[in-house]
This record gives C-alpha cells, structure tokens and sequence, in this order.
C-alpha cells in the first residue's frame, strides 16, 4: 500500500508518503476500504461457512506451492486438468505449467496494456498495480518497531479465529 501511494500521489515532485504514517493508518485501520484485519477475518470467516462459494488462499502460499494452489482454485471453480478436458490433449502438469505462467507476475508485468495502459476510471497507470511480488520485502522497509507493532497486531486480531498470517 506504502509503494502504491507513493507511486500514485508523488507524481509532479510531490513529497512522499513517510512509512511512518503508513504504518500507524494501517495500524489503526485508516486505511481506503477499511480495516484490513476485518476483510481479512470476514472472508476467512465466510470461507469456513461455505466453503463451496468463497475460496481463501494466502499469497504465500501461492509462491510456496503454486502447482498446488492452482489446483486448489481450479477444483474449486470446478475444473480440471485432465488431457480429456483440454484442447491439446496436454498433460495435467503441462496445462498446470501454462496456467502458472500466463498468470505470472513477471508475465503480466511485461503486457504493454500493464506497462502503457491507465485505468480510466480513476485515472491511475496499470503499472501501479505491480511491484515486486516478492514475499517478506517488508523486512528491506520496516524497522523491527514497526514490524513488532504489526505482528503483535495481527495475533490480537486473528486471535480465535484459526487463521495464521505468519508466512
């Protein structure tokens, strides 16, 4: 979110948005669109009830075992993989693999309506929306303060709720 404002609102030699105040809007769940533990919570939450219509996944562990998370979402949308249900007759792991790489960071970053497009809506380049995609990049920005702060946070929020955000 910190990247983002500062890649959106310092256009024109504005100043940037400190980490400082990034960190305490977030802590305070003043944040655009809300508190982010209780979107957090209220998708875990509906996920747990009804498990047929709202799917959970953690980015992390999309970056630690894709292959399986894409399964996970493709058997949820209730698809397959199989070679009977694919126009090539490829592989399961072959389309898995395609799969993996049409929707890749890297990929998706490299599409000229990523790199040159604008939401029109709001105005805002498509390349905004695209960072790294690194996960635990926070520790490069965070002060060990403000990561204490958000960690200690986090188990006061998910406390009882069986999600854990320790990845």
């Amino acid at each position: 979110m910190w990247h983002f404002y500062n890649k959106l609102f310092t256009r024109g030699g504005s100043e940037s948005f400190p980490l400082e105040r990034a960190v305490e809007s977030f802590c305070s769940g003043a944040v655009p669109f809300g508190p982010f533990y209780e979107h957090v919570v209220g998708y875990w939450e509906e996920s747990r009830r009804r498990p047929e219509e709202v799917l959970f996944l953690k980015y992390e562990d999309l970056c630690r075992e894709p292959k399986e998370q894409v399964r996970k979402l493709a058997s949820f949308m209730g698809k397959s993989f199989s070679s009977t249900s694919t126009a090539g007759g490829d592989d399961d792991e072959v389309v898995v693999e395609k799969v993996l790489w049409r929707s890749s960071l890297g990929r998706l970053k490299e599409l000229e309506v990523n790199k040159n497009g604008v939401l029109e809506l709001v105005r805002v380049p498509n390349a905004h929306f695209f960072r790294k995609g690194t996960v635990g990049d926070w520790k490069n920005y965070l002060t060990p303060r403000m990561a204490e702060r958000i960690d200690q946070l986090t188990q006061f929020k998910l406390q009882g709720t069986g999600l854990s955000l320790d990845d």
